[in-house]
């Protein structure tokens, strides 16, 4: 795999998900991360919806941004002016490729779609517009039918094709045969466009640029129409780390970005999401948690530092001693193997009964209680261990 660049399109596919509407302001903020943190271009919005959205294009036109801005058009003459009123040097120009869009979606025919094709390009490269030609649903297009859509778009000097899977339907093989024939076949960089409709977005863009793809089309956590896209965060550290592809990306910044995203999207990032998920460094299992305390390679794939994050040794219903010893030592207790394993029997229910592992807080008053009582009783309905249980849940109700 070599170098490759990435198109965020989180302002504009990102936005298309249901629901998901951002303001002036988020967008501005938005693509300055984005900038800062290393794209190489932002794919800015659809200038054709009109006033408010070319506002906002204007606005961001204005940041002075390194990422070159580009805007969504369809390949009609009206799109493109919207798009050049904004001040963007930079057009995405869209077209259906598949014989169910071209009849079913525009009842149209291919001879039309290759008609307008040359009128839209020819129209924005005269305006000396940097054109990327989309082939929307080209994972579901006729491959003899998408290769000539390629070469017209070359020789009407086109700067790029980008490559739709629009429905998220190849595997990853398919996806690197298709993109290794379609570089073989064209002189035009490649982007690849990936959805995320059978979970294979992540994977595929990867083997796009394994492919041969020059560009890869990312949103941030992966937002996009219906199930999302390629997730920025996924394949950027997969490309690091899995195929081990120098980046200048600063993947610091990873967190904070997902966090703002999620938050002006109205989304919640789940705990176990892939590179910025909350529980993804958080070690609870005896086993597991006892191999990171030793080394923490033993069961994380990269260091979280890379993040500015920290890994977390948890105590809860799946820790044992060993893990209990090691958070009671951070805490600066330190206790007999009997005592212990006689802690452990007790966390273990108490985990069991909040579904979640216990606080520091909580370790420290069970200290307390075994050094009162070295050898608390184990079962549920104990009395001792019951009164612990409630007065916990008291507290927590208290706060």
């Amino acid at each position: 795999m070599n170098h490759f660049q990435v198109c965020d399109t989180t302002l504009r596919d990102g936005e298309q998900a249901p629901g998901v509407a951002f303001t002036v302001r988020e967008k501005a903020k938005i693509a300055g991360m984005l900038d800062r943190f290393g794209v190489h271009e932002i794919e800015c919005g659809t200038p054709a919806m009109g006033t408010q959205e070319q506002r906002s294009i204007s606005r961001l036109v204005t940041m002075g941004l390194r990422a070159r801005l580009l805007t969504w058009n369809r390949a009609q003459e009206a799109d493109i002016r919207a798009s050049l009123a904004c001040g963007i040097t930079a057009v995405a120009v869209s077209l259906p490729v598949s014989d169910l869009q071209i009849t079913r979606k525009l009842s149209k025919d291919r001879k039309w779609v290759l008609r307008r094709l040359r009128q839209a390009v020819s129209f924005a490269k005269e305006r000396d517009l940097y054109v990327c030609v989309g082939a929307e649903d080209a994972a579901r297009a006729d491959e003899a039918f998408l290769t000539e859509f390629a070469l017209i778009a070359q020789e009407l000097g086109a700067d790029r094709l980008r490559y739709s899977d629009t429905v998220g339907k190849l595997s990853p093989s398919e996806t690197f045969r298709r993109i290794s024939d379609l570089v073989r076949c064209i002189d035009l960089p490649v982007e690849l466009h990936a959805h995320n409709d059978f979970g294979l977005a992540t994977a595929n863009a990867l083997a796009g640029i394994e492919g041969g793809a020059a560009l890869v089309s990312t949103s941030v956590l992966g937002l996009g129409e219906r199930a999302g896209m390629a997730a920025l965060e996924e394949v950027v550290m997969a490309a690091r780390h899995v195929y081990g592809v120098e980046t200048n990306f600063r993947v610091d910044m990873l967190p904070e970005l997902c966090s703002y995203v999620a938050e002006a999207a109205g989304r919640n990032v789940s705990v176990d999401k892939p590179i910025v998920g909350s529980g993804i460094f958080v070690h609870e299992s005896e086993i597991h948690g006892d191999g990171v305390i030793k080394d923490p390679r033993n069961y994380e794939p990269f260091a979280p530092e890379e993040l500015g994050i920290m890994r977390q040794i948890a105590v809860g219903k799946h820790s044992g001693a060993r893990i209990l010893g090691f958070r009671l030592r951070r805490l600066g207790i330190v206790k007999s193997d009997d005592q212990l394993r006689a802690m452990v029997r007790h966390i273990r229910t108490l985990a069991d009964g909040f579904k979640r592992p216990v606080t520091d807080r909580e370790l420290l008053a069970l200290s307390a209680q075994a050094d009162r009582e070295p050898a608390p009783c184990v079962g549920w309905k104990d009395t001792h261990e019951r009164n612990c249980l409630s007065a916990f849940a008291a507290r927590d109700r208290g706060r």
